[in-house]
């Protein structure tokens, strides 16, 4: 029992001493610092030393391609511009001749014997030329596409309207008549609809000038509404041709009747309307007469046949001189006039000559 005692001492004394060398050491080191984890030091970004700033990368990249973007907007742009300018000044004849010494340089060859200095100057000029030169051409051609689009929508159908005369019939004039409101009146009700009713005197007039003219009825309204029109006031046939809104030329919201377009000699054409100067490309062959809106008392068609018939029977060599000589003046009410004033003339002339054989 007593020696167990004295071990336990022991023990308790080394123990002791050991404590009391490390609280010794603790007390004459200096203090350590803290130890960290790897986990906790990975998350940390570590700080570039202050002084030596290095400029971001991201920051150039992002000023290029703006410098790139807004060049090619500006470049579009003034391409936009010019060819809208170039549309509006110059034909497209025009830009081709004024554009045909520029485009010629993209196919410039350079000559074998040439010295180097020069070849290098040539592939040069060639390779800066070349990119605006097959822009020009793909704009002439795009314009050209376009303009024979629009083409079929603003120019007549033809060029030649009408065909061609027959020999025997060279000397024969072309009276061209207009529809609405020279022909016909054309009316809507809301109880009835659409109602065509046709100018007094109309069945006269073209029962008898048909047998001195070509009588042709050129109208602005479409085809469908223009020959169920013209068969039922036409029940004798005395219109030869109908001509509607394709064979008219589109200019500035209207359309217009292009006489040239009849593959007739203009000096033998003769337009009549209610609308004629208004109407017509060629204000020298026409012959204006008043709109006819569903008057009963009106006479303007039956008051023309003298001089319509005057004109076939003598055949001026031009009649747009015999239209211009009644310019401001009613033609029907003028030409009987004229035709008393010669008669009476004549007649003066008659009597003279009695005199002088008694």
């Amino acid at each position: 029992m007593s020696a167990l005692i004295r071990n336990r001492l022991r023990l308790y004394s080394a123990i002791w001493k050991n404590n009391r060398q490390f609280s010794s050491n603790a007390a004459t080191e200096p203090p350590r610092e803290p130890i960290v984890s790897s986990s906790v030091l990975g998350d940390q970004t570590p700080q570039p030393p202050s002084g030596s700033p290095t400029p971001p990368p991201a920051s150039k990249a992002k000023s290029s391609w703006s410098f790139l973007k807004y060049g090619l907007i500006a470049a579009v742009t003034g391409g936009i511009a010019t060819a809208g300018y170039a549309t509006y000044a110059y034909s497209l004849d025009e830009i081709d001749q004024k554009t045909k010494v520029f485009r010629a340089y993209a196919d410039y060859n350079v000559v074998d014997d040439a010295s180097s200095l020069d070849k290098f100057q040539a592939y040069l000029r060639v390779a800066a030329v070349t990119v605006p030169a097959k822009l020009v051409e793909i704009y002439l051609d795009l314009r050209r596409l376009a303009e024979e689009h629009v083409r079929g929508f603003t120019e007549p159908t033809s060029d030649k309207l009408l065909p061609d005369l027959h020999p025997l019939e060279q000397h024969v004039f072309t009276l061209v008549l207009d529809l609405n409101e020279t022909l016909i009146y054309s009316d809507w009700k809301r109880e009835r609809g659409w109602r065509s009713f046709k100018r007094p005197g109309v069945d006269a007039f073209l029962e008898h000038l048909a047998q001195f003219y070509e009588i042709v009825v050129y109208s602005d309204q479409l085809s469908m509404y223009v020959d169920p029109v013209v068969e039922r006031l036409d029940t004798k046939h005395c219109i030869r041709y109908r001509l509607s809104r394709g064979a008219t030329r589109y200019v500035d919201g209207k359309h217009y009747r292009d006489l040239s377009k009849l593959n007739r000699d203009p000096a033998k054409v003769i337009y009549i309307s209610g609308h004629a100067l208004e109407s017509s490309l060629q204000p020298e062959n026409c012959i204006p007469i008043k709109p006819w809106q569903g008057e009963a008392d009106d006479t303007a068609l039956l008051d023309l046949i003298p001089f319509l018939e005057y004109v076939a029977k003598h055949r001026p060599a031009e009649i747009r001189n015999v239209i211009a000589s009644y310019q401001g003046r009613d033609i029907a009410k003028e030409f009987i006039e004229r035709s008393k004033e010669h008669q009476r003339r004549m007649q003066e002339q008659k009597q003279q000559g009695r005199f002088w054989r008694r």
